[in-house]
């Protein structure tokens, strides 16, 4: 299996790019979000791959962060899923956000997502709700608008064991009983006598 390809960027396009490596150009398809992340086409590149395989197909899917191609990996796994409506979804959300839909369970945030309907959504979710949080992606489900302590407490109170949507609502109700000036182990304290 091929982990990663790294090598001159010949051509890039929103959709895919060819790299080349030793007088080899090799096509890789990518998401919107990886394109964004691309250098200027001549400039070195550094793409973490998925080699897709099948009976008619040898293609091979290119990602801008692990984490990006961890996710691809993990909706591949979802009936009803292949590899475009998987980039449909990485070029949709970016890594994190798509991680933290289905993590919060948030069905119409992916069934905004083109190519993917309420049933697949709902797919998504009941399939990988687990996957997501055992495979440690980042998401930002833990974000509470513009406090940094209560996102901080939030993913303390995760590690504990709290479900994220639980953990975000403790945090955020224990920060607004304290002064402002609180500090995050004040906001956790706070939290668990609740």
């Amino acid at each position: 299996m091929i982990d990663f390809l790294e090598g001159c960027l010949a051509e890039k396009a929103p959709t895919r790019i060819v790299l080349e490596l030793a007088g080899v150009g090799y096509e890789v398809f990518i998401s919107l979000n990886s394109y964004a992340r691309l250098p200027a086409t001549g400039e070195r590149c550094r793409v973490w791959v998925h080699d897709y395989v099948r009976e008619d197909q040898h293609l091979l899917y290119g990602f801008a962060t692990q984490a990006e191609r961890r996710i691809f990996g993990l909706l591949l796994g979802v009936a009803g899923i292949g590899p475009r409506i998987a980039m449909s979804a990485l070029s949709g959300l970016a890594a994190p956000e798509l991680a933290a839909a289905i993590a919060a369970g948030d069905t119409a945030r992916l069934s905004s997502i083109s190519g993917i309907g309420r049933k697949i959504a709902d797919r998504l979710v009941v399939e990988l709700r687990d996957k997501i949080n055992q495979a440690g992606l980042p998401c930002d489900e833990m974000a509470i608008p513009g406090d940094p302590r209560s996102q901080d407490a939030a993913r303390a109170l995760a590690a504990l064991g709290y479900k994220p949507a639980e953990a975000r609502k403790m945090a955020a109700a224990a920060a607004a009983r304290l002064p402002a000036d609180g500090t995050v182990e004040a906001i956790i304290r706070q939290a668990l006598r609740r």
